[in-house]
C-alpha cells in the first residue's frame, strides 16, 4: 500500500499532453492471447457463463462472448475460479460504510452463483483507483483510510485487492507515448460532466476531463497486461467502452442489486438501493 501512495504524485507529474500505447510486441502478444482458441469448450462453458450473464447482474450485454466464453474455458482447464477484476473508486466518503458492504456481498452472491456449475468458482480482484482519487484532489491520507477498510472487508470476502499505480509502475516498460491519439468528442463530453461533480484537482473542468482521459489509456493496458485471462467488470456502460482494456471481455454489471448502477463510493451510507433511484453514472 505504502508503495502505491508513494508513487502516485511521481506518476501524475509524468502525465503530460501526450497519450499513451502498448508498444508493438505487447499488443501483439495480448492480441495472440485473446485469439487463442480455448481447449475446454462446450455444454460446461455456456452453463458457467449462463451463472452470471443474466440480468439478475449484467445491466447490458458484455462487449465479447467469444472472449468471455474464452476466458471461463481456460479458467476450467486449468482447474482455477474464474477470474473477474475490477476498479474500485473513492468518492467523498473517508471511510467503508453500507453500500461497499453492499456491493461486497452482490459479488460475492454472484460468485456463488458461478460455484453451482464450475467447482472451483469464482475470484475477485479490485484495482484501487488511487491515481483517479489523487487526481480529483483526495489527500492521501484520505484515499489510504477508505481504501484499506474496503480492503479488509474484501479480504473477508476472499477477495483480493491491488493498486492501480502499482500496476502502472510494473508495466511502465511496456507503454510508450502514442502521439497520435485524439479524444472523441463525446466521450470529452462526458467526462466533463462527470469532472463537473467530482474533480477538485487543479485546472478546469476540461483539463480534469482530459487528464483523467490521457490516464485512462495509460491504465487500461496495464491492467490488461498484469491481468491478460481475466474478466473486466465496470459499474459503467458500454459508452465508456474505451476507457477499459481493450483485450479483455467486459462484464457491464450493476453495482448494489439488480436495477441499480451508481456506485458505492459515490453514495452514503444512508443511500437506500432502489431500481428507480436516480442512475447518475460517472466514470470510473
Amino acid at each position: 500500500m505504502a508503495r502505491g501512495l508513494a508513487s502516485l504524485k511521481k506518476y501524475l507529474c509524468n502525465q503530460g499532453d501526450n497519450m499513451y500505447s502498448v508498444n508493438a510486441a505487447s499488443a501483439a502478444g495480448l492480441a495472440s492471447r485473446s485469439s487463442v482458441s480455448p481447449k475446454f469448450s462446450g455444454a460446461a462453458v455456456q452453463k458457467a457463463l449462463q451463472t452470471f450473464n443474466t440480468w439478475a447482474f449484467k445491466r447490458e450485454q458484455p462487449s465479447d462472448l467469444k472472449l468471455l466464453s474464452a476466458v471461463i474455458s481456460k479458467a476450467m482447464e486449468r482447474h482455477q475460479p474464474i477470474p473477474f477484476v475490477l476498479y474500485w473508486g473513492k468518492g467523498p466518503r473517508s471511510a467503508i460504510d453500507a453500500p461497499d458492504l453492499h456491493c461486497l456481498d452482490y459479488l460475492v452472491s454472484m460468485g456463488q452463483r458461478v460455484s453451482g456449475a464450475h467447482p472451483r468458482g469464482a475470484s475477485f480482484t479490485l484495482i484501487f483507483t488511487d491515481t483517479h482519487a489523487l487526481h480529483n484532489g483526495h489527500a492521501l491520507h484520505n484515499i489510504q483510510s477508505y481504501c484499506s477498510e474496503v480492503a479488509q472487508a474484501a479480504r473477508e470476502r476472499s477477495m483480493k485487492t491491488c493498486w492501480l499505480s502499482e500496476l502502472i509502475q510494473d508495466f511502465a516498460d511496456k507503454i510508450e507515448v502514442d502521439p497520435s491519439e485524439t479524444i472523441d468528442p463525446e466521450t470529452l463530453e462526458k467526462l466533463e460532466r462527470s469532472a463537473a461533480k467530482w474533480y477538485r484537482g487543479e485546472g478546469s473542468v476540461h483539463d480534469g476531463a482530459e487528464k483523467y482521459y490521457h490516464m485512462n489509456m495509460v491504465e487500461k493496458r496495464a491492467v490488461e497486461l498484469a491481468f491478460p485471462d481475466a474478466i473486466f467488470v465496470t459499474f459503467n456502460g458500454s459508452e465508456f467502452r474505451c476507457l477499459f482494456p481493450d483485450h479483455m471481455p467486459i462484464f457491464y454489471m450493476y453495482s448494489l442489486k439488480k436495477g441499480f448502477g451508481v456506485k458505492p463510493w459515490f453514495l452514503s451510507g444512508a443511500a437506500a438501493p432502489h431500481p428507480q433511484a436516480a442512475q447518475a453514472q460517472h466514470a470510473v
